[in-house]
């Protein structure tokens, strides 16, 4: 199967939004994945990078949301606009700039999505106690991003070294080894 950006995004964006809207109150604080973050964190920064997906069609300013924000809200309104420019023809194509890879929006926001926001639910899931199963076409889309950019992606904050996987394993837990997440 092979889906269009605004699909693809679709399913993504509404398992991460499920992830947040079921997240039991009091599992926000609890650690993820992600070294020094809690679950709060790991949404937070799907949020951020949502809002500046949308900031860098026009140049606006963005923020991240603050501990006072309603969180489940702050990301339906963040990913509705993203929905909305990606079936804005006119948006969709716009070259962002450099800092974001001098990537259209469309294809932007397709690595965004497999490479930030597929991979930070399974981190929210992990955290919250939630089902883990990510999209196999977004675990497939993810790993021909991701893979040839080894080098590139090993950095503090970004993803850690790699764990090894089994020999049997499938492909979503051979992503996740690949990008540094015990399973």
């Amino acid at each position: 199967m092979v889906s269009s950006v605004p699909e693809l995004y679709g399913r993504i964006a509404d398992r991460f939004g499920e992830l947040i809207l079921n997240c039991p109150p009091d599992r926000w604080e609890d650690p993820s994945p992600c070294p020094g973050w809690t679950a709060w964190d790991v949404a937070a920064h799907v949020v951020s990078n949502h809002r500046r997906a949308v900031a860098g069609l026009d140049g606006s300013g963005y923020s991240a949301p603050g501990r006072s924000e309603d969180l489940p809200q702050a990301w339906n309104a963040a990913s509705e606009e993203v929905k909305a420019a990606l079936r804005d023809p006119v948006k969709a194509h716009v070259l962002l700039g450099e800092e974001f890879g001098s990537f259209t929006f469309e294809e932007f926001v397709r690595r965004m999505a497999c490479a930030d926001t597929l991979i930070h639910g399974w981190d929210l899931a992990r955290a919250t106690g939630q089902n883990e199963v990510l999209d196999p076409e977004a675990v497939a889309v993810a790993t021909e991003i991701l893979q040839p950019e080894d080098g590139d992606i090993r950095m503090p904050k970004a993803f850690g070294a790699k764990v090894s996987s089994a020999a049997d394993a499938d492909a979503q837990t051979r992503l996740l080894n690949f990008l540094g997440r015990q399973v």
